[in-house]
């Protein structure tokens, strides 16, 4: 064999699938109907589920593409428990987010757009009728109702004085001065999604549900910004916040607080080191369920689950041998059980426990609510009569709407895509699992093969490696798996150490050593797919985005048995990225052992950057241009330096992306097809 370099160009854009076929070896494309480029914009997918008191009503998000505006769009649906009465709430071209039902189950609440911004409404379910309840510049978020049906209560930002450095003259009239100089002074001043960080705080408000003014109950330089629970009584309010005098260092240190309604007295309830959050109250109103961990300055800790006794203020944890992060709890109607989340070997399941700690796993399966890349990604709700209802993914398809009760099969209501992507032949994904040569660790990982696939052939593949580093993929959907298995390639995904859903030691195991022996664990993912003996070992390529472009950036600085590599957002010199990314306190504090100026031998050692010496493959960068999180400069510098050893590179500039880049439509398109374009441009010719 020998190795062609195509003339092919790296270009962003909308591409047309006949154009993807040309851009593909004629050997590549061979099932009859592949998902296409232009098939991102037919998805459809649940997020937001809830359910009626009396369990017999849900109701969801159902979003959609909108393929002229290149946005995502949502709408409110609402279906009978047993999958009658399928039918929309609201339509169009609109944005709903934070929708939440009534104690009654007469009223959902949400937040839209009209010209001012995004406000909140309220619509009443039996007769249609729609009441737009605020109208303000800054956008609402986390409605909850109050028990008794008459308030809800959200957080919005409100502004403070920006910081000034001196005063100016007076422009004269009709002059066009520059804008006056922005002035810096917090240590969190930007951030990624979002860039820079407005003069304000996130405090919490009431307003009356029929509407009225609102009245706003938090106050001073903190923010209130997460889950809002409502004493049984409508009287108090739980949140939880960072009001410690540390807290633009200390940024995990949150606690618990009740705030009452009347008079804005507020009452502390938790003071550990660590974060409080997601707190649930029991509906007599004596305990309050919670997640939170003891910090120890760990990149990774679980989240556990604690049960706060108000009376007392005494609280203990449950289920303390359950080795994995507890998400989203939530109490049965009778107070009995408290449903949660977790994930469990890339899989995300729904279970319950009583205040003895007695577990009962409920369903498996819990997702498709990421598109992009195979990550974990849930929701679920309680109702009436201890009805659940959650987003059901699987590595065919986006999230459909699924509900259940305890004891009983739950089952799945919806199927969205079944005229989109559901035609289309796509790729099938087994499980498997290798042994590490690094301390033996036992490695998950998963094989998408493309549709048509002949084990009597040979296929190039594709290593795909996830980011964070403490996240993890699993049998969910992936746009973008498909999209390279349908062009032809076996994509191989892997969970290495430090991956979450299997412990909180295999998780550490790149506590101040990352990345170091998850090369080895991918590497073996590797040889053990090669051996099976469908993989062409010269038509090998590798990319990843984040923490997934920080491994492929070291994979090629340590083998040169991949033709091509695309090493997407990723972080190539770690002092310069504790320095610049947008949360330095975070990163600085859980993931090294001290400052860059303290320990420069650690962030060097660690940096793929200390091993572009050594580089012979050809890697292309792939990053938003308004990326903060693994800001664009960490890609330039590895562009400048690929390009003064004489690699062939090319950088790859997505506009007005931010970390992630496929935020939209179109440039989870143009990701795609870029990376296909720089692997198709180094596949060697067949003899």
């Amino acid at each position: 064999m020998k190795t062609t370099h195509r003339a092919a160009s790296v270009w962003l854009g909308w591409v047309p699938a006949t154009f993807l076929a040309l851009l593909l070896s004629p050997s590549a494309v061979t099932a009859a109907n592949p998902m296409q480029l232009e098939d991102v914009f037919s998805l459809s997918w649940v997020t937001s589920p809830m359910v009626g008191p009396e369990g017999k009503k849900l109701y969801y998000l159902r979003n959609t593409m909108d393929v002229m505006q290149d946005r995502r769009r949502a709408n409110l649906w609402t279906i009978n428990s047993d999958g009658s009465g399928h039918q929309p709430i609201t339509s169009g071209a609109r944005s709903v987010s934070s929708p939440a039902l009534s104690p009654s189950g007469d009223r959902l609440a949400f937040v839209d757009k009209d010209e001012a911004g995004s406000q909140i409404f309220v619509r009443w379910l039996a007769t249609g009728a729609t009441a737009q309840i605020t109208r303000g510049a800054e956008s609402p978020r986390g409605l909850s109702w109050s028990p008794d049906g008459r308030w809800l209560a959200y957080s919005k930002r409100v502004a403070v004085d920006a910081p000034t450095m001196g005063k100016l003259p007076k422009a004269p009239k009709g002059a066009e001065w520059a804008p006056p100089p922005v002035v810096v002074d917090r240590m969190v001043y930007r951030n990624d999604g979002a860039g820079p960080r407005p003069e304000a705080f996130f405090q919490i408000f009431v307003v009356p549900a029929e509407g009225g003014a609102s009245r706003q109950l938090t106050e001073g330089p903190y923010d209130h910004s997460g889950r809002i629970e409502w004493s049984e009584d409508s009287g108090a309010i739980y949140f939880s916040a960072n009001r410690n005098e540390d807290r633009a260092l200390d940024v995990l240190n949150s606690d618990l607080y009740r705030l009452e309604v009347a008079d804005g007295g507020l009452t502390q309830l938790t003071n550990r080191q660590g974060p409080e959050g997601s707190p649930a109250l029991s509906p007599d109103g004596r305990y309050l369920a919670f997640t939170g961990f003891d910090d120890k300055r760990q990149s990774y800790h679980r989240q556990r689950l604690y049960v706060l006794e108000l009376a007392s203020g005494e609280y203990r944890e449950l289920l303390e041998d359950l080795d994995r992060s507890v998400v989203n709890p939530r109490w049965s109607g009778d107070g009995k059980r408290i449903y949660f989340q977790f994930d469990d070997r890339g899989d995300t399941v729904l279970a319950s426990t009583d205040l003895r700690g007695r577990m009962q796993r409920l369903v498996t399966g819990l997702g498709g609510t990421t598109l992009g890349r195979p990550y974990s990604g849930a929701a679920y709700a309680i109702g009436g009569n201890d009805r659940y209802a959650y987003t059901a993914g699987t590595t065919q398809g986006p999230a459909n709407l699924a509900t259940g009760r305890a004891g009983r099969d739950a089952q799945v209501l919806t199927d969205l895509n079944r005229n989109g992507i559901a035609q289309r032949s796509l790729a099938s994904v087994e499980e498997r699992w290798v042994t590490s040569p690094a301390g033996d660790e036992q490695i998950q990982a998963w094989v998408a093969f493309p549709p048509g696939f002949d084990p009597d052939k040979k296929y190039p593949l594709i290593l795909e490696i996830h980011g964070g580093p403490h996240t993890n993929y699993g049998t969910r959907f992936s746009s973008e798996v498909q999209l390279y298995a349908a062009a032809g390639y076996v994509v191989l995904y892997v969970n290495p150490r430090g991956s979450t859903s299997y412990g909180e030691r295999f998780a550490n195991l790149i506590q101040h050593n990352y990345p170091n022996e998850d090369y080895d664990d991918l590497m073996a993912a590797v040889d053990a797919l090669i051996a099976e003996g469908s993989i062409d070992e010269d038509r090998l390529f590798v990319t990843g985005g984040s923490g997934g472009g920080v491994l492929t950036a070291w994979i090629v600085g340590n083998t040169d048995r991949f033709r091509a590599a695309v090493v997407a957002k990723p972080v190539i010199n770690w002092t310069s990225f504790a320095l610049t990314a947008d949360m330095p306190p975070y990163f600085t504090r859980y993931w090294f052992p001290a400052m860059p100026w303290e320990a420069p031998e650690h962030y060097w050692k660690r940096s793929p950057l200390s091993l572009v010496g050594n580089v012979k493959t050809p890697t292309m960068l792939l990053t938003g241009e308004e990326d903060l999180r693994t800001p664009m400069g960490e890609t330039e510098q590895y562009y400048q330096a690929l390009k003064l050893r004489g690699i062939d590179t090319a950088m790859v500039r997505i506009p007005g992306a931010y970390h992630t880049i496929a935020k939209r439509p179109s440039q989870l398109m143009a990701k795609v097809a870029a990376i296909l374009a720089w692997f198709e441009r180094y596949t060697p010719e067949e003899d």
